[in-house]
């Protein structure tokens, strides 16, 4: 009888200890998810916040993006910023980091493409040929026209080529508003603070308050690539950097107006 007791004391006894440790370790912190920080241009802003959603949901890890123009940027990250990923609307930042040894060669790869079209507020009545002066003067004479700044931001670098190419920047430059970044041009155009505005195909296909007046030629301007450089190589970073470069990813592009 008391043998079988002991076996009894015996068996509780196991129980509660195994029972305590469980509690305890369920009781534990989950292990901290690793921070990966990106940052890229704001004509990616919706495009790239959609494929975090996706990544997030199914691995284990924090993405804060920051957005703004790829000067801007790419001066913060020379200075120090904690950026893991870098993502440029032009090839000129990623080289100037580059040339500062901030970047590697080898980590650098094109993500995507664009277009570049003059955009006007959704309800506006005119029509614009994209090759006769009058045309645009009839448009902007009294208003502005919104661009990105043309000495640095890349939509901006890239709408002074092709007004040049269309002989059509020396008339058009005195009636400019002027950018930090393609969004705030976007901006302008939705509020009607802008007759005209030069942005990105993919920005003006995000917004319902603008409409396209005219698609640029390609040949007009420097190609519209926006190169990735991994700027660290943790496993979380390395894996996050293929799945946007990956066939899925390019897909969504697509969807938002990419190439």
């Amino acid at each position: 009888m008391m043998l079988k007791l002991k076996k009894i004391i015996l068996f509780i006894s196991l129980f509660l200890s195994m029972t305590m440790v469980s509690q305890v370790s369920f009781a534990k912190d989950p292990t901290p998810q690793q921070t990966i920080r990106v940052y890229a241009a704001s004509s990616l802003t919706n495009v790239l916040n959609e494929l975090i959603n996706e990544y997030e949901s199914t691995h284990s890890v924090d993405i804060v993006a920051i957005y703004g123009g790829s000067s801007s940027l790419a001066r913060q990250v020379e200075q120090g910023a904690p950026a893991d990923v870098f993502i440029s609307a032009n090839e000129l930042w990623v080289e100037h980091l580059e040339q500062q040894g901030v970047a590697n060669k080898e980590d650098i790869q094109i993500f995507t493409k664009n277009r570049l079209v003059v955009i006007a507020p959704a309800d506006a009545s005119s029509e614009l040929d994209i090759n006769q002066q009058s045309s645009w003067l009839n448009i902007i004479t009294g208003s502005r026209m919104a661009i990105g700044q043309p000495n640095a931001v890349p939509a901006g670098i890239y709408a002074k080529q092709s007004l040049e190419s269309l002989r059509l920047w020396s008339a058009l430059s005195k009636h400019l508003a002027p950018t930090s970044n393609v969004r705030i041009a976007l901006t302008l155009v939705e509020r009607g603070e802008a007759a005209l505005g030069i942005v990105y195909q993919s920005d003006a296909m995000v917004s319902d308050k603008v409409r396209v007046m005219a698609t640029f030629d390609n040949a007009s301007h420097d190609p519209i690539r926006y190169p990735l450089v991994q700027l660290t190589h943790s496993q979380s970073v390395e894996q996050f950097t293929q799945f946007l470069l990956s066939d899925s990813a390019s897909k969504v592009l697509v969807e938002f107006g990419f190439n």
